[in-house]
């Protein structure tokens, strides 16, 4: 059976979520979604609870790493790949890069795993709850076949595995091209 990646990123804001600190990252938050979903290899995403946008994944929870700021929330993101090319050509480049340099702005530095990846097989979308328990286990365990990183990675069968460099930056062309043509 086809297999999809899954990836869950997480970020502990170092002040409360409204406080002006964030405000370049709330500017950057709805393009860069957009972004992520005409990206080449994007397949699909989990929305927020009581949010437009798309569906939420099962109620939102957060991984034992997060503190309330007082306002209920961290950033978290949970979406659906085709493949570990897919996702590092989108992660390293365009808007979300654009916003990684900025994230010790925005962010406590983490001594928890900013993401984890797994394999999911084609007819399932992970719920939140899952994505949870994957980081975790990324935090406790370092990469496995179970959770892993862009820098470790493992292929759908467990096995180690490296990115193809070449496609990346096709992809990363790809998505900059289709950024920039305008609809007809």
């Amino acid at each position: 059976m086809h297999q999809r990646l899954a990836l869950y990123t997480f970020g502990q804001f170092r002040l409360p979520s409204e406080h002006p600190a964030n405000d370049g990252f709330h500017a950057l938050n709805d393009p860069t979604f957009a972004a992520a979903e005409a990206a080449e290899g994007f397949i699909a995403r989990s929305g927020y609870e009581d949010e437009p946008g798309p569906a939420c994944w099962g109620e939102q929870v957060y991984p034992r790493f997060y503190r309330d700021r007082g306002d209920g929330w961290a950033p978290a993101t949970l979406s659906l790949w085709r493949d570990a090319e897919s996702v590092t050509a989108y992660v390293y480049s365009g808007l979300h890069s654009e916003a990684m340099r900025h994230a010790r702005e925005w962010f406590d530095k983490p001594a928890w795993p900013p993401l984890v990846l797994w394999w999911v097989a084609a007819d399932h979308s992970p719920d939140w709850a899952e994505a949870v328990a994957r980081h975790e286990h990324l935090a406790d365990h370092g990469p496995t076949p179970r959770a892993f990183t862009l820098k470790m990675l493992f292929d759908a069968t467990g096995r180690p595995a490296t990115t193809d460099r070449d496609r990346i930056r096709n992809l990363i062309a790809h998505n900059s091209a289709a950024k920039t043509k305008k609809p007809a």
